[in-house]
């Protein structure tokens, strides 16, 4: 460690290398994570990314910066008819069109600066052996019920009509271009017998009858009452996302768990696939099948660890006491991975390492509408970089538009405001007066001696007593919320530590009639702004780890972990590098030409929440500064936030001015403060 760096175990992170072999150690934090495998026959639009692989890898990037032991696995889902049905769009082989898509997403992930331990496919011989162990599990343990079965069948092509190969009229909703697996307006997951006046995807005119096949079924029924008591307890102890099958009070909300679970289809008559092991001794009919993809392509998750640590992929996939795993995943995957994936494993009989926490998101909208690569309206796959701006750019204002609690929308005009505004004026003009101040004429690019001793600063009287408690109020918020994975959230409660860390400089009057008049002072202010900036380089890093790149390069300093605590980390005498701006001003005339490039119209969208510490009405008055809904009237559950800040902050106040409650501590006063000010800010981005 660099002399003028505090000596202390654990203040360093851990260097991260992809591919590098990772495994869980008992008695630590071993956190395993896993992103929605995207499927192999398009690319990913920027609603695809924030709902699944950006958030997981924001999460695993904090745990990273916590110095927990982390994997994060993904991979494309290659198989089923989705494959088949884009393969013969464009002319080439299921597994040329793999090929070709694994590319083009590890590509964009590459861009988009995901950080995964492994990026696999699901097309592979381990994934074979596993999809097959967990069949034939299910089998010895009769849980799998063979059904003979009416299925759509062309005539024509002379081939039964699986999942994607026909559309219809939804049942449900009358949705008339419903897939043969699921309907996309209303999500409700279908058989392909369902529909009504069904198609054949390869050529209309078509002739569909219906004939029977047989076909195996994994018995969900019976596997109800282990699954229900395995997801209360999982729910409860994992904290999971509101928005999946029970809601906050433990009731299970899903319709098909209510009304009781049926048998589930885990083969289909399709020849891309794994093939439908034999079961021993018997001749179950499945030779020629493969297993249906809903059933396989979970198990991409523990195939996909494989191909990267082989036989060690059962140290995190077999050991449920040891290890937590984190799930990230649009709304309409949760059943697959709250209620089928877990039942395989569950009747499979091994101790599978299954599901601690589930972050699931709505969607993402773009421009007033939706996505759509027929329309050619939205940002696709490694599309972004087109626009010239980094990729941190549209991290940061994706996490902060992050569909948590309710559908966001992609505004190109909110993205420029939250570049100039809040990335700007807040966190990247803090970061650049303090180093600037430090390379100037007066110290010479060293910082001073400000008779500070190393470690933490004193909350109780120091002449910065204040300001030290509001930023370690802001560090225990900011590790609850993101241990609790709301991640929007965090980042805010990032830009609330940039935004007191300006109000500091402010209140200290940094110049150079401080330095000129005050100069043990002034170094003192410099040397606990560098540090808190150093602190900042960690906190930051899981959303934009290019920028904490750039700031620890400007600073001269090695990655740090999360601070719970101000403290003089960075010695006086260090030397730190050349400073510049951390983020570039948008030409706001841009909106308009990449709406022209991406599709799109002047809609006006819900902003993301005005800097932190500024006020809405400060906000508005920038020049066209990101939009706040302020107009109607305000919700019930905002209403009753707003009176409980309101009564919290003059508790805060009572208690600075020695007139609070006796035994009310002032830092979690401070604490619960800053939670009640950012719910308010997930109410008024949700509304």
């Amino acid at each position: 460690m660099d002399k003028t760096i505090r000596e202390e175990d654990g203040l360093l992170m851990r260097k991260f290398t992809p591919g590098e072999e990772v495994l869980p150690v008992a008695g630590e934090d071993n956190i395993l994570i896993t992103s929605a495998l995207p499927y192999c026959n398009n690319v990913p639009h920027l609603g695809n990314i924030i709902g699944s692989t950006l958030s997981a890898d924001c999460f695993a990037r904090y745990c990273r910066s916590q110095n927990r032991i982390t994997a994060y696995v993904c991979g494309t889902d290659e198989y089923g008819t989705a494959t088949e049905t884009q393969a013969l769009k464009e002319g080439i082989t299921p597994r040329q069109l793999c090929d070709k898509y694994y590319l083009l997403h590890k590509e964009t992930y590459d861009w988009f600066e995901l950080s995964f331990n492994h990026f696999g496919r699901t097309s592979t011989p381990q994934h074979t052996v596993i999809s097959q162990d967990i069949y034939l599990n299910l089998y010895k343990n009769d849980l799998l019920e063979k059904e003979t079965n009416k299925q759509l069948y062309c005539l024509n092509d002379e081939k039964f009509l699986a999942d994607r190969f026909v559309e219809g009229t939804c049942p449900y909703c009358g949705y008339e271009d419903a897939r043969g697996d699921q309907c996309d307006n209303c999500t409700r997951p279908l058989d392909p017998i369902e529909l009504i006046n069904p198609r054949c995807k390869i050529d209309k005119s078509h002739t569909v009858t219906t004939r029977t096949s047989d076909h195996m079924y994994i018995e969900l029924n019976k596997l109800q009452p282990q699954l229900e008591v395995w997801i209360k307890e999982s729910w409860k102890k994992g904290k999971w996302s509101s928005n999946s099958v029970i809601n906050s009070e433990g009731q299970f909300i899903d319709a098909r768990l209510k009304q009781g679970l049926r048998p589930s289809p885990v083969t289909r008559d399709l020849q891309w696939g794994v093939p439908v092991p034999e079961a021993p001794g018997h001749d179950d009919g499945m030779k020629g099948k493969v297993l249906y993809v809903w059933f396989d392509a979970p198990v991409g998750y523990p195939s996909i660890t494989s191909t990267w640590i082989n036989d060690n992929w059962k140290k995190w996939w077999f050991k449920p006491d040891d290890v937590k795993l984190y799930q990230f995943m649009g709304k309409d995957n949760v059943y697959f991975h709250i209620v089928l994936f877990p039942s395989m494993l569950i009747g499979d009989g091994r101790p599978w390492t299954k599901l601690h926490h589930i972050s699931t998101t709505e969607y993402l909208n773009y421009e007033g509408g939706k996505f759509s690569k027929s329309r050619g309206v939205g940002v696709f796959g490694p599309d972004a970089r087109k626009t010239g701006l980094p990729a941190s750019i549209f991290r940061y204002y994706l996490l902060s538009a992050r569909p948590e609690t309710g559908d966001t929308m992609f505004s190109w005009g909110d993205l420029i405001a939250a570049n100039n505004n809040t990335l700007i004026k807040n966190f990247g003009n803090f970061i650049n007066r303090v180093l600037k101040f430090v390379a100037g004429k007066n110290y010479g690019g060293v910082l001073p001696d400000s008779k500070d001793q190393p470690g933490p600063l004193s909350v109780e009287t120091d002449v910065d007593a204040a300001f030290v408690k509001d930023i370690n109020a802001l560090f225990t918020v900011y590790i609850e919320t993101m241990d609790s994975v709301k991640l929007r959230q965090g980042l805010a409660l990032a830009m609330q530590i940039s935004s007191r860390g300006n109000q500091y400089l402010q209140d200290s009057g940094l110049d150079n009639t401080l330095f000129n008049t005050q100069p043990e002072r002034c170094a003192q202010v410099i040397l606990r702004a560098v540090n808190l900036i150093y602190a900042i380089s960690a906190i930051i890093f899981p959303f934009m780890p290019a920028i904490s790149a750039t700031i620890l390069e400007q600073m001269n300093a090695p990655a740090r972990t999360v601070a719970k605590q101000l403290s003089i980390d960075i010695l006086p005498g260090h030397q730190i590098g050349k400073p510049s701006p951390l983020f570039k001003l948008i030409d706001e005339k841009k909106a308009d030409e990449w709406r022209n490039m991406f599709g799109g119209t002047r809609t006006p969208a819900h902003a993301p929440p005005p800097e932190p510490g500024v006020s809405k009405r400060k906000a508005a008055s920038g020049k066209k500064a990101a939009t706040v809904k302020t107009d109607g009237p305000k919700s019930p559950e905002l209403v009753e936030l707003e009176g409980k800040r309101d009564k919290q902050a003059q508790l805060v106040r009572e208690i600075k001015a020695g007139k609070g409650p006796e035994g009310v501590d002032l830092q979690e006063a401070l604490a619960q403060l800053l939670r009640l000010k950012a719910s308010i800010t997930e109410v008024e981005v949700a509304n």
